[in-house]
């Protein structure tokens, strides 16, 4: 008999300090769940195996959100691909493994729009992961993440392991980073472009060309994609989440240049990589579950400005 998602499962978030993670946590708050299971890094170390495998015996969760990872933006993908490699197979793999020994119900994993190969027919389909070759840039992680689902399949097939794979395009919203070593491109340019104005600067430099065209969505969307998808959707592959079109980087920098009231020069620095020409997600098979996001790019980038400036106010970026 399937067994459905209720007020009082016992939930463990994993990352729930991350975006993803705290956007979960938020809406599962906000609709009465009353069971969640945090733990920070201090307190559960996700690349001991013995210490995961003992907090399940303890914790006894039923569902698992696993959002924990090493994330990033193309610059630190380029520095670090050994840490966006192998660190995200070992956190998966220690908590998958986990997860299936204590019977969990079922556990959500959340890929990237990146594991799609660098010259994807658009918009993406699920059928055209590994067709081609992976975005050099970003492949350490990619690689990771097309592990992470193929292992959720493989536990699926041969145990009758239920997972969740989610494949949501670019994110961006609370808690996102805001760093200029690590931020991904929606909120490296907001806050390049914030500071812009506030520092009376004429121009700013941007990597690339910004001919690359990407797909955003408000990581809100995605915890709500969760809460639907976790009891409308059984399947043991995965199922790509977003809105179905995208924006060039150079009209996403002028979008956001408006609503800020930069009025200087952007300067391209095309000697710096793009990375994937294009990705633009298929979501037929979302919209056929019912599911569509409604946070639209308008209004999911003011209250992105808005966060920067909360927090540059108080002195934390």
């Amino acid at each position: 008999m399937k067994r459905m998602l209720s007020k009082d499962s016992r939930i463990f978030i994993a990352g729930h300090r991350g975006m993803v993670g705290s956007a979960i946590e938020r809406l599962l708050i906000k609709e009465g769940f009353i069971n969640l299971i945090t733990r920070t890094k201090q307190e559960l170390n996700l690349f001991d195996r013995n210490a995961v495998v003992n907090f399940f015996t303890e914790a006894k969760p039923e569902y698992v959100i696993l959002s924990a990872a090493r994330v990033g933006g193309i610059k630190a993908n380029i520095a670090s691909p050994v840490e966006f490699l192998n660190d995200n197979l070992i956190i998966q793999n220690n908590v998958i493994n986990a997860s299936y020994l204590a019977n969990v119900t079922k556990l959500i994993f959340f890929g990237s729009s990146c594991i799609y190969p660098r010259n994807c027919p658009q918009p993406m389909k699920e059928e055209y992961l590994l067709t081609g070759k992976l975005e050099p840039t970003n492949e350490g992680y990619a690689l990771a993440k097309i592990a992470g689902l193929k292992l959720l399949e493989y536990y699926n097939k041969q145990y009758g392991f239920s997972s969740l794979s989610l494949i949501p395009c670019n994110l961006y919203g609370t808690n996102d980073s805001f760093h200029p070593e690590h931020s991904h491109a929606l909120s490296a340019l907001v806050r390049r472009l914030v500071d812009a104005v506030d520092n009376n600067m004429h121009e700013v430099n941007v990597w690339g060309t910004g001919l690359a065209c990407r797909e955003f969505m408000h990581v809100d969307d995605l915890a709500k994609a969760v809460l639907y998808l976790v009891n409308n959707y059984e399947n043991p592959g995965f199922i790509n989440i977003g809105w179905g079109t995208d924006i060039s980087i150079r009209e996403l920098a002028l979008l956001i240049a408006s609503q800020v009231g930069y009025r200087g020069e952007i300067n391209w620095d095309s000697t710096k990589p793009d990375g994937m020409p294009k990705k633009c997600m298929e979501v037929t098979m979302m919209e056929s579950l019912g599911f569509r996001p409604s946070i639209n790019l308008e209004s999911g980038i003011r209250q992105t400005i808005q966060e920067y400036r909360n927090l540059k106010w108080k002195g934390q970026v």
